[in-house]
């Protein structure tokens, strides 16, 4: 693959200002506390350099001196091994392996409903009322721990927050229903790496006052 001179010395994101894997990359790279170049790219227009780098033009794609990743699992697996304090996936092999399956399971359940809300048009209104119900068949998961399904955080929940995050934006109400998934939504929208994680776009996608 072809390394672009610029960044051969330097741990580089190139990520859309909005999308929600990319905001996930992100939110690994906050957690750990790691300094990065953000390269903040339109993902229907992807520049030379990034195309140079991955064929597929694909964000998030991450440059770290004469590697370049992309696939989202496999940038932020890579980050949490390559600085591995705090860890972000447990130590047992049931564990780690319960967590990439839940991951798959919200990446082709959740993320393609949030892509036709994002869409608009008639499809849209159907695809809340499906992501609303999708979310609340998993509250008994929230209440049973402090993160999502680890008593410690880990690499999933920095899946699950940037898409509870944008549930206002998006027209997402859970109700009551849903009061633990809202508490949780809390307790990592107040932690210092979730503000770092996030771009100006995604910062905007919720009223200041819910901010504070």
């Amino acid at each position: 693959m072809v390394q672009n001179p610029r960044l051969r010395n330097a741990l580089t994101l190139y990520t859309t200002a909005d999308d929600i894997q990319c905001h996930r990359a992100r939110l690994v790279l906050a957690a750990k506390g790691v300094s990065y170049e953000r390269v903040l790219v339109d993902h229907a227009r992807p520049p030379q350099d990034l195309l140079d780098l991955n064929p597929y033009g694909s964000t998030p794609t991450l440059i770290d001196r004469d590697l370049t990743l992309f696939d989202t699992a496999v940038v932020c697996e890579y980050i949490d091994e390559r600085y591995p304090h705090p860890p972000l996936m447990p130590i047992d092999p049931q564990s780690r392996a319960r967590l990439r399956v839940a991951a798959v399971r919200i990446e082709k359940d959740w993320l393609p409903e949030v892509d036709k809300i994002r869409a608009g048009g008639r499809p849209a209104d159907a695809a809340r009322k499906r992501l609303r119900e999708q979310l609340l068949s998993t509250v008994p998961l929230f209440k049973a721990s402090r993160f999502f399904l680890n008593p410690e955080m880990s690499l999933a929940d920095c899946l699950v927050a940037p898409v509870i995050w944008r549930l206002p934006w998006l027209g997402v109400d859970l109700g009551r229903e849903g009061k633990s998934i809202v508490d949780y939504g809390e307790r990592l929208f107040h932690s210092q790496g979730f503000a770092r994680s996030m771009t100006d776009e995604e910062k905007a996608m919720r009223p200041v006052h819910e901010q504070a």
